[in-house]
């Protein structure tokens, strides 16, 4: 899976927005706080639910179980304004 081309991430300070180009079902800005800025980095390349959930508990220390759902929830968020590429 992969973040869509239409969609523009850009950090202002230490706050990520992500701005659909147009044409998309969603038409709005979605501010990510720190968990949801890290997955969108990560779906800047092509990867995995598990390979994320890899990469933040190497990053962050917190259980693995925990950090599985806040990835699941934040890719189900992104599914329904319709931002990923399966």
């Amino acid at each position: 899976m992969k973040l869509k081309d239409q969609l523009l991430v850009h950090t202002i300070d230490d706050t990520q927005f992500l701005v659909p180009l147009g044409g998309e079902a969603f038409s709005g800005i979605v501010r990510s706080n720190k968990t949801a800025a890290f997955i969108v980095d990560c779906l800047k390349e092509d990867t995995s639910e598990d390979a994320i959930v890899d990469a933040m508990c190497s990053r962050y220390n917190a259980p693995r179980a925990v950090i599985a759902d806040d990835v699941h929830e934040i890719l189900k968020m992104l599914r329904r304004i319709d931002a990923i590429e399966e």
